[in-house]
């Protein structure tokens, strides 16, 4: 039995940050694209996801920016949070793996997100266990994220694990961590590459 590292985003549900920018953007669909690049892949967010700024700050930020437009802070975190959708053939997989193999969840992500997805989706609760980038501090493109999940199993190997991942920076750092990793591009071209694992 190995253990499968199954990321979150793009591979068991769809992420759409546009329905969050558009839906908040006091300028509509022109300003949208700004704030994607301010808040959704920015230096920022990215300290967002290894839990260096807290939820009500990034909130907080968010909402007194002056292209946003007026809000409750409920109605911007339900915006922030509601932009997944389940990815097809996550079930069947989930099914195929657990036969064989532990899942644990290993993604990039913040707080708000995670706990929306926990709530939202079942088939996360599939998981055996959850390592989460704004838990321990590391993104799945550092080494430190795969030296934190080698050091929580002493008595596993890294060619006993395999990161099922959509970002080719996290499947080079888990490959030069020793981890064997697959490029998700779809659940039908992962089973045809992945065979008996």
């Amino acid at each position: 039995m190995g253990i499968i590292l199954l990321d979150i985003g793009n591979v068991i549900v769809e992420v759409d940050f546009n329905k969050f920018c558009s839906s908040v953007s006091l300028h509509g669909a022109a300003g949208a694209e700004t704030l994607f690049h301010r808040y959704c892949v920015s230096e920022v967010k990215l300290m967002f996801d290894k839990g260096l700024v807290a939820p009500a700050e990034y909130l907080s930020m968010i909402a007194g920016d002056p292209d946003i437009r007026r809000m409750p802070v409920n109605e911007l975190k339900t915006a922030w949070q509601d932009i997944f959708t389940l990815k097809e053939g996550i079930e069947d997989a989930l099914l195929r793996f657990r036969d064989r193999h532990a899942i644990w969840i290993t993604s990039d992500t913040d707080p708000l997100h995670f706990t929306f997805l926990l709530n939202n989706f079942p088939v996360l609760k599939q998981a055996d266990r959850y390592l989460l980038s704004y838990e321990h501090g590391y993104l799945k493109r550092e080494p430190g994220a795969f030296h934190q999940i080698l050091g929580s199993v002493c008595s596993r190997q890294p060619d006993e694990f395999l990161l099922i991942d959509d970002r080719e920076d996290n499947c080079r750092c888990a490959d030069a961590c020793g981890i064997p990793a697959h490029l998700f591009t779809g659940w039908t071209r992962a089973f045809e590459e992945l065979g008996d694992f």
